[in-house]
């Protein structure tokens, strides 16, 4: 029989040998695969935190710095000015009586048209007719005594010439006469003082006008002179009338006579009438800060009353009104150092700046000056806020009025 092959053992001892060598490289492989992995995921991880950091670092510097609401002032155009007014007779004269007595007569009553001159009262005043007749008669006495001191002074000035009498004598009659005299100038003063009295009991209209008061009636008694005492009548020319307004010292610049104003009366309804500034104070009253301002009325028609009210409305040119600029009250920061608002610029930096208030319309303000068109204000600004912080600007578009 044939022998059978002995086994290949060199063979299975290289591969055997192969397979021994080829194991520690896969293990290497593996373990430079595994540090890859874990270096790429340290990576990661290191990455990713600082990314985190510098995002918290952004968000915490934008924190930082405060959001603020700014807003653009808008030009403040010519407006008509509306004011509020009230009429008074172009001349008004309260009657008193300047003799004490009773009324006789009254000839007129309210609302009555009066001419001037015209007789108005008449006025019982029979003791100063008493006291006209005592003192005509006194003054006779002493005009008879004045004259019969002045011929006797001049037959002693006779005789001292040819020095029959002193000179003494002489002076003492003539001392007398310039008495007699001085109390005839007396007499006649008082005669004529009792005289205008008398007339003083016709009670006479200063002009040309309307009875609008009264304060007595048949039988009541006058006692001129008192300080407590009432007019017997008030006479009023009301065919002119004065309307006086108060003009808010911003816009005094603007008044000058001749300026024309339109004006509404609450029994008209939206009936116009026209006035023209004549005078004002050239001075602003300490409380309310408004220059009184006077305008003429022509009042022939008898349509419009003294001592009513009126809504005027002033045409006033655009001088006033330049350079303005409205911004809204919220925007006002006020400070020992006086009124401000805070504007931003491009760069997000504040700057305070002082500015003067031209008129206050409760929710807006006109600034005068200190501030322009084309700046963004903050609305509504912190306390703490300085010239030089830096804050993140929201704006909003300035509103067309």
């Amino acid at each position: 029989m044939p022998e059978a092959p002995l086994p290949d053992t060199t063979r299975s001892d290289t591969e055997a040998m192969g397979t021994e060598m080829a194991h520690p490289r896969r293990v290497l492989l593996f373990l430079a695969v595994g540090l890859a992995g874990l270096g790429g995921v340290l990576w990661f991880t290191i990455s990713s935190r600082l990314a985190a950091q510098e995002s918290l670092r952004e968000v915490t510097a934008a924190a930082a710095v405060p959001s603020v609401n700014v807003v653009q002032p808008r030009e403040v155009q010519s407006r008509p000015l509306i004011l509020s007014g009230r009429f008074a007779a172009w001349a008004e004269a309260p009657v008193y009586a300047r003799t004490g007595g009773f009324i006789q007569r009254r000839l007129v009553d309210i609302g009555d048209r009066v001419q001037a001159g015209q007789l108005l009262a008449v006025i019982d005043a029979p003791e100063v007719d008493q006291q006209l007749a005592a003192a005509t008669a006194a003054l006779a006495t002493v005009r008879a005594q004045r004259d019969l001191s002045a011929r006797t002074a001049q037959r002693w000035t006779e005789l001292g010439a040819r020095s029959v009498v002193s000179q003494q004598a002489t002076d003492e009659r003539r001392g007398d006469l310039a008495a007699r005299t001085a109390q005839l100038t007396q007499a006649e003063a008082e005669v004529n003082r009792l005289r205008a009295l008398t007339g003083f009991t016709q009670v006479l209209a200063p002009f040309e006008g309307t009875i609008t008061s009264r304060g007595t009636d048949v039988g009541a008694l006058i006692v001129a002179g008192a300080t407590n005492a009432q007019p017997l009548f008030t006479v009023s020319d009301t065919r002119r009338l004065r309307l006086y307004v108060r003009v808010p010292q911003a816009y005094t610049a603007a008044i000058a006579p001749g300026v024309v104003a339109r004006f509404t009366v609450p029994e008209h309804g939206d009936e116009t009438f026209t006035a023209e500034v004549t005078r004002s104070a050239e001075s602003l009253d300490i409380q309310s800060g408004a220059m009184l301002v006077q305008l003429a009325v022509d009042n022939s028609a008898d349509r419009l009353l003294p001592g009513g009210y009126a809504q005027v409305r002033l045409e006033l040119p655009p001088g006033p009104m330049g350079g303005q600029v409205r911004i809204p009250a919220s925007a006002l920061i006020f400070r020992q150092d006086g009124t401000s608002v805070a504007v931003v610029d491009d760069q997000g930096k504040v700057a305070v700046k002082p500015v003067r208030i031209a008129r206050d319309l409760g929710s807006d303000l006109d600034i005068s000056s200190g501030l322009e068109r084309g700046e963004w204000v903050i609305n509504g600004p912190s306390d703490a806020i300085r010239s030089g912080d830096v804050v993140r600007p929201s704006r909003t578009a300035p509103e067309s009025r």
